[in-house]
């Protein structure tokens, strides 16, 4: 399986770098090929200023991003919730590295785009400071659903699982522990789920 775990959270020091560093870790240990990116170590532009009707050449790290989740069976994403939604950067990523031609195709006479991006699988790791319960019933789970439904199966990664962590904000060192100890062992069992030979070639280094 070849799996590339991203960071989504601007800073580097989080708790989301943190869980994707342990989920990549445990990943190669059970024998997945992995590579990582943490988006506050890319350089590039987050604002789409005309949308996709104008051309915006692609960053040279936007343009290795894109390498890594084409040569990607597996995605695991990690990120924060902020105001209900992801942080910009990560929204900003998303905007500018999962553009038509890439991630899908809409076609002449169909009403549904074409999928550029299937034979994959995801996993969303969210953490957040209001528990869980209320993301979904009063937030409506819009900090997931935005990547998991309108950016990854949009694209065609299915399917996506979610783990939501928190509340993060009065969180003990032990419970955070405990979310990077479990968090090494969904990456063990993601690619068992998963994991088989694969023809793909390695990224472009």
């Amino acid at each position: 399986m070849n799996t590339l775990v991203i960071s989504g959270h601007p800073r580097p020091g989080s708790l989301s770098h943190a869980l994707a560093a342990h989920y990549a870790d445990a990943a190669r240990a059970a024998g997945a090929r992995v590579q990582t990116l943490a988006l506050s170590d890319l350089h590039f532009d987050p604002h789409l200023y005309a949308g996709y009707h104008a051309g915006q050449p692609l960053e040279p790290d936007l343009k290795r991003a894109q390498d890594l989740l084409r040569w990607s069976t597996h995605l695991c994403l990690a990120y924060p919730v902020w105001w209900g939604a992801p942080p910009a950067l990560l929204k900003g990523f998303i905007d500018r590295a999962f553009q038509p031609g890439f991630a899908f195709r809409y076609r002449e006479g169909h009403a549904f785009p074409e999928r550029l991006l299937t034979g994959r699988t995801a996993r969303l790791i969210v953490t957040s400071d209001s528990p869980a319960w209320y993301l979904r019933a009063v937030m409506r789970d819009s900090a997931v659903n935005t990547v998991a439904r309108s950016t990854l199966s949009f694209s065609g990664l299915r399917p996506v699982r979610v783990t939501r962590l928190g509340p993060v904000r009065t969180s003990t060192p032990q419970q955070r522990q405990r979310w990077l100890d479990y968090v090494a062992v969904l990456a063990a069992r993601d690619h068992r789920r998963t994991g088989r030979p694969q023809s793909i070639p390695h990224p472009t280094r």
